[in-house]
């Protein structure tokens, strides 16, 4: 049975940079579905018990039957990367990672602007829904992608592990920001926790 993260704060506690009714909607609507269709979806394939979420979802093929193997696509890509998006959010976010991810941002991107910038490119210039991530490597690299809709790294074999994911989907930012995605991802910015994803970073890293 898969969980959905569980909030270490209120549906208010991002306000202005994300609303009240934009988190509570997104939250125990969007991200509860792809939980429990997930859930629903893993159940009807024996093979799949006790496997975690990164092991089936690097292993789509595995799954026969087509429709399933489409389920558990979009409701398993759902579920990882509305964890992994709602664990770096924070009413108290430190504005600016530390050590050997600031280091490898400086030393691939110059500057933590730099990486910003190359986020919201890949974010602003996904076309309909998707997501841009922060990818790292075992080796420590970084890299910066962004896949449609529900996709996530984790599908492919050498894709890296989601460290920081930017929801663009418009469930994400449309009740507060319109059109405007890219005023959605400058708010981002500022509710964005960098000590999660440097612990993030140090899982996946070395």
């Amino acid at each position: 049975m898969f969980t959905q993260y569980s909030l270490p704060y209120g549906f208010a506690d991002l306000e202005p940079h994300i609303d009240q009714l934009t988190m509570e909607t997104h939250y125990t609507k969007h991200h509860a579905a792809y939980t429990n269709n997930l859930n629903a979806a893993v159940e009807k394939d024996s093979s799949l018990a006790g496997k975690s979420i990164e092991e089936i979802l690097s292993n789509l093929d595995a799954i026969k039957d087509e429709g399933l193997r489409t389920t558990i696509r979009n409701n398993g890509g759902g579920f990882v990367n509305h964890n992994l998006y709602f664990s770096t959010l924070s009413p108290n976010p430190a504005s600016a990672p530390k050590g050997a991810l600031l280091n490898q941002i400086k030393e691939q991107y110059k500057s933590l602007e730099g990486l910003q910038e190359e986020l919201a490119k890949q974010a602003t210039g996904r076309f309909g829904s998707g997501w841009a991530f922060l990818v790292a490597f075992k080796d420590g690299s970084l890299k910066v992608v962004n896949t449609p809709n529900q996709d996530t790294p984790l599908m492919e074999k050498s894709g890296g592990t989601p460290i920081l994911g930017i929801d663009v989907w418009e469930h994400a930012y449309y009740l507060k920001y319109k059109n405007l995605r890219a005023d959605y991802i400058k708010a981002f910015w500022k509710a964005l926790d960098w000590a999660q994803v440097e612990l993030n970073y140090q899982k996946v890293a070395y």
